[in-house]
């Protein structure tokens, strides 16, 4: 079930009346880990699972909340907005860099439903940061492009939720295109869009071992690339050309050497997966998926050794042209590349192999990728 029914209806029912209906995707991430932050390249695309917020104006100056996912009910003072910890931080987040860049926000019951997956790295505090963004949006009247909204949604979780992230969730969520991969330059926001080859399909497959970034693993790893750009004076590791790492990497020890590998050769990676994928090059594009699993696990040290186990039955299975860890590492999803015609084979092949391992029936779905973030019109 990839779509959300009576998100208005329940509204109604809560608070009364009638509410605009706002949704925005999760995402994948085909390629292109831990390279944002660095000002580097990602080839994300939005997918078929939404946070919705249905959304009314209320008066004062008062943010009433209530997420169905979660049965959490609270309600915040506009005026005052403070980090709580908990889930409402990716609500007044938001609500806080709206209001600082001069978006008249003021009162609103905000009612919100999501089926994307918590903790399985498929964004899904992006998608309801960009979700209540173009809720609070719309209910000022003011419009907004979708690289201004993943800005200030990336605001909210760098400088409100406490998570460094880069660029990539939101952007994808807000500026998703339908059937089409973004290979987005992180530093530019340029954006080249690449149509998903018509007999290839993704599936993701939770590791069900969930993560959670906001902890001091994530953090260090942005560290040590930033270390790492500063010993080699440039701006970022985005500015590390690969015919030069084998110098560089010469100017590095430690964590900062890996990490500086893992950059620049993913960089690299995300650009031949671009042009594989253009050429319907499914086993190519595979590879550069496995290649890519192999140096987050080696060199970024993002992976654990469950998602390990998992992305190799995954890589083993019939069908399969490639998989790898995605998101920002530590649990979460497998994403495996799969013939389309072969998609529900391998799924439940990899699904009944993976259970035993662990002992329980992992998650597992093949996705689609869908337009960014909007209003709905009921």
């Amino acid at each position: 079930m990839t779509s959300i029914e009576g998100t208005s209806e329940r509204f109604a029912a809560r608070f009364g009346g009638k509410p605009r209906l706002f949704r925005a995707p999760g995402r994948i991430n085909v390629i292109g880990e831990h390279t944002d932050y660095s000002d580097g390249f990602v080839m994300p695309a939005a997918i078929d699972r939404w946070c919705e917020v249905a959304a009314a104006p209320a008066a004062g100056q008062t943010l009433t909340l209530y997420a169905r996912a979660l049965e959490a009910a609270a309600v915040v003072e506009l005026d005052g907005l403070a980090p709580r910890g908990d889930w409402t931080d990716y609500v007044c987040g938001v609500a806080k860099i709206l209001r600082l860049a001069g978006v008249p926000v003021s009162g609103a019951n905000l009612y919100i439903d999501s089926n994307v997956p918590i903790g399985a790295g498929v964004s899904s505090s992006a998608a309801i940061e960009v979700a209540v963004a173009h809720a609070l949006l719309g209910l000022a009247g003011y419009r907004a492009e979708a690289p201004q909204i993943a800005r200030w949604a990336q605001a909210a979780e760098n400088n409100f939720v406490g998570m460094p992230c880069g660029i990539m969730d939101q952007f994808a969520s807000a500026g998703g295109v339908a059937g089409s991969a973004l290979v987005l330059d992180c530093r530019s926001l340029a954006v080249d869009v690449v149509a998903m080859p018509a007999d290839a399909r993704f599936l993701l497959i939770n590791s069900m071992a969930p993560h959670a970034h906001a902890d001091g693993d994530y953090r260090s790893r942005r560290a040590d690339c930033e270390a790492a750009a500063a010993a080699l004076d440039k701006p970022a590791l985005r500015d590390v050309p690969l015919a030069d790492l084998p110098l560089a990497l010469e100017k590095l020890s430690g964590g900062s050497l890996k990490r500086c590998r893992h950059v620049v050769t993913e960089n690299a990676r995300v650009l031949n997966a671009a042009s594989a994928m253009r050429q319907g090059d499914l086993a190519a594009l595979g590879e550069l998926m496995n290649q890519s699993h192999a140096s987050l696990r080696d060199d970024m040290e993002v992976s654990l050794p469950i998602v390990d186990q998992l992305a190799a039955l995954a890589q083993a299975t019939p069908g399969v042209y490639g998989a790898r860890m995605m998101g920002g590492g530590f649990g979460g999803c497998v994403i495996a590349l799969v013939d389309a015609s072969a998609a529900a084979a391998a799924q439940a092949a990899i699904v009944e192999a993976y259970g035993k391992v662990i002992g329980k029936v992992p998650d597992a779905f093949v996705c689609q990728a869908v337009a960014g973030a909007g209003e709905v019109v009921e």
